[in-house]
Parts: C-alpha cells; structure tokens; sequence
C-alpha cells in the first residue's frame, strides 16, 4: 500500500512540476522550432518519466538533476540571446534546396532528404510542379519554405491596385461561446442590448444559442444547441 502511495505522490509532484516549468518556459520551447528545443523536450520527457515512475531512483537527487537541467536551458537560452554566432550553433540554420528555380543536389545530400521527400514537401504546400518554385528552404523544424516565382505568385489587392487604406483589420470576435456570454469581449458596441436585439432579429431565444461571433467583417455567424440535424 505505501508503494502505491509513493508511486502517486511522485506522479503527481512530477507533472505538477512539469506543466509548472512549462507554462514558465512559455511556447518557445512547446514549438520544437530547434534542435535545442527538441533536445530538451526529450530529455525532459526522460526526467518526468523517471521521477514519477521508478520507485527505484530517489526523488530528490532526480528533481536536483532536473532542476540544474532547467539551469542549463536559461543560461544557454540568454547566452543564445546575446550572441548571434552561437544562436545559430544552438538552434541552426535553414538550407537552401531550390535556388533561382535550380535544386541544390549536394544541398539534398547534406541533409539526407530525397526528391521524393522534396516532392512531397512541396505537396503539402499545394504546389505539385517544381517549375513554379523560385526558392525552397529546409528550415531547422524539418518544414519547407518556399518562395514562388513571379508569375506563379497569387494575385493580391496590392497589384489590382486596389485602394485599401480605409480597411481595417480585426480579429473576430466571440460573443457566446457553448451558450455562455463572454464578458471580456462585450464592448459598447457589442454589450448584452445589442445581443438581445440580434437574436430578436433572428427570431432566436437567447437560451438556445450555443455559439455567437462576429467576422473580420462584421458579419454574424451563429449556432443552436438543437440544430435539428440527423447524422
């Protein structure tokens, strides 16, 4: 019985102090961005793994370890910060594969990726004729950024020459969410009245709007608890 206490004390204490850390640590680490992060987050996963479950180790000589583990990723992180040269050595640096609409063979070789891996990154990002591709970098996530020749590029209102000075940009706004207002997002504009008097509009009780928000522009998308939808 007392190892079964202990196993849940460790486990719990270990993932308390984890999502702790991590929370502190902010998205940085969370994204695997680098191959540091990466690193990181694995050996972390190896530290958790053993304070919460090998009854065999002792806890406390593992959370020191775990602790100076943590030290280590703070003094490298601003020593990253300070100098750009060891930032690169740190977290690394993106490899031209496509340049000027040639691929870079030795390129492909250095980071042990195929035509096929190539062809299959440029896929996923909707592009399935390599002649189109001005650029291709491998960035250090393993993901591919590509850049489109001129005449492959999407039309933008920019070359329409289209005037745009007057429009704003705003995020949506979300009013009710799973049939609750949410307060923080009522403005003076948007407050309970005006909710009131859209689902008056609508012909919609207010009890019954699952979810309310309003677009980029200012139109309003809403949803019912009771759709009246078979699956």
């Amino acid at each position: 019985m007392e190892d079964i206490f202990n196993s849940i004390l460790r486990t719990s204490l270990s993932y308390i102090l984890l999502l702790a850390l991590t929370l502190f640590w902010g998205k940085q680490i969370n994204s695997h961005k680098n191959h540091f992060n990466f690193a990181l987050s694995i050996t972390i996963g190896s530290y958790i793994a053993n304070m919460g479950f090998d009854t065999n180790l002792k806890f406390l000589p593992m959370l020191f370890s775990f602790l100076t583990l943590s030290l280590l990723y703070f003094m490298f992180s601003f020593i990253s910060l300070k100098n750009r040269q060891l930032r690169k050595w740190f977290s690394g640096k993106p490899t031209i594969l496509i340049e000027k609409g040639k691929i870079l063979d030795e390129n492909l070789k250095k980071c042990r990726f195929t035509l096929d891996d190539l062809s299959q990154q440029l896929r996923e990002k909707y592009v399935f004729d390599v002649n189109e591709v001005e650029y291709a970098l491998l960035e250090v996530s393993g993901n591919i950024s590509i850049l489109l020749k001129p005449r492959f590029k999407n039309v933008t209102k920019n070359d329409l020459q289209l005037n745009n000075n007057n429009q704003k940009t705003v995020l949506p706004i979300e009013v009710i969410m799973e049939g609750k207002i949410i307060e923080e997002n009522l403005t003076n504009t948007y407050n309970h009245e005006w909710i009131k008097n859209e689902c008056k509009k609508r012909m919609v009780d207010l009890n019954d709007v699952y979810y309310l928000v309003i677009s980029t522009n200012g139109q309003i998308y809403y949803d019912l608890f009771n759709d009246n939808v078979k699956t």
